[in-house]
């Protein structure tokens, strides 16, 4: 397999006078996972089709290895490309839809029947869908159809292998099983991968690494604990780990939250700021050395427990997991402890 890695430099588009990316720089290594992540209207669909060859930039260049791919056409760049809708042939059964993109090749590239029945075969057995050859996509459940779609993308063995929110359409069970098997199937194949996704935990979970993209520019690139640990950005603080913003004011090390002040802190930052709090960075404290926060709300989050807090009016409640071992009910007051002090500049 001929691997590549993918960069991309300075890249911008627009969409008559509507910037979609600006001034974009990424690379890929090879045989790297990579996540775009970011809100809708961020931009990072448009990159991927740019990767892709399905959208030309405004400017900047992307290379495939060594070699300048901006203007190739998408026939000629290898790409492998999985869509949320599946796009398989409705009329073709499952043989013939991960055949396709070897049947279409010109005559002088295309391999003989029994070669291309035998990749067929291989690929099947590697997305363990063996036997189902003959079934009609219309047979096949969401999970199985997808796939179906990445065998087909796999089978012109791509340079380069690029995903467009693919488990977007399932349910979330099936969802978090093909999370886990696509990231075994990349480990074994070890193609260059980028894929689209809106799902943190999807991003966090499968990716080598994630881009983060706001407004039409990456915010940060690096692993999942880069990103989620120590965000460069109060975007992303604030679009990570289902964190609040709250408007405090910091001097001399002293963080001030509405009537309450957080000592002991040695952020440079001085004068207005913002505090993102997720749900872990609270713990319940001792009434002599805690926040009091009134509660306004006890509700399960999965596995979890969690209260709303108020700490102030006029401000966003904030989240709270709660020990197995706490009981509290709305209006009671509950002093926390803030773990980490996420600040950025207001």
């Amino acid at each position: 397999m001929d691997t590549v890695a993918i960069r991309a430099e300075g890249l911008e588009k627009r969409f008559g006078g509507t910037p979609a990316l600006t001034g974009v720089d990424l690379a890929v290594e090879a045989g790297e996972l990579v996540a775009l992540l970011g809100p809708s209207g961020s931009g990072k669909t448009t990159l991927l089709r740019i990767v892709a060859g399905l959208e030309r930039p405004t400017a900047g260049h992307v290379y495939f290895g060594g070699e300048d791919a901006t203007f190739v056409p998408v026939q000629a760049r290898r790409v492998g490309f999985v869509f949320q809708s599946y796009a398989l042939f409705r009329h073709l059964d499952v043989g013939e839809n991960v055949a396709y993109g070897l049947r279409v090749r010109p005559r002088h590239l295309r391999p003989s029947r029994a070669d291309i029945r035998r990749r067929v075969s291989d690929l099947l057995d590697l997305v363990q869908l063996s036997g189902l050859d003959r079934r009609f996509p219309s047979q096949l459940s969401g999970g199985q159809r997808q796939r179906v779609a990445l065998a087909r993308a796999l089978a012109v063995d791509p340079k380069v292998l690029l995903l467009d929110e693919p488990f977007g359409a399932l349910d979330a069970k099936v969802r978090r099983d093909l999370r886990r098997w696509l990231r075994d199937l990349h480990d074994r194949t070890g193609h260059t991968t980028l894929f689209v996704t809106h799902d943190q935990d999807e991003a966090l979970e499968l990716s080598d690494r994630v881009a983060i993209l706001n407004q039409g520019r990456i915010e940060q690139i690096g692993t999942p604990d880069e990103v989620y640990d120590r965000p460069a950005s109060g975007f992303v603080a604030g679009f990570i780990g289902e964190a609040v913003r709250l408007p405090v004011d910091v001097a001399d090390g002293i963080v001030t939250i509405g009537p309450h002040t957080l000592r002991n802190h040695t952020s440079s930052l001085s004068g207005p700021a913002a505090l993102y709090v997720r749900p872990r960075d609270l713990v319940p404290a001792d009434p002599h050395g805690g926040v009091p926060t009134r509660v306004a709300g006890v509700r399960r989050a999965g596995p979890a427990r969690r209260a709303e807090l108020l700490l102030a009016d006029g401000l966003p409640t904030i989240e709270i997991e709660l020990p197995a071992d706490l009981t509290v009910a709305r209006g009671e007051i509950l002093h926390v402890q803030f773990r980490t002090l996420r600040l950025f500049p207001a």
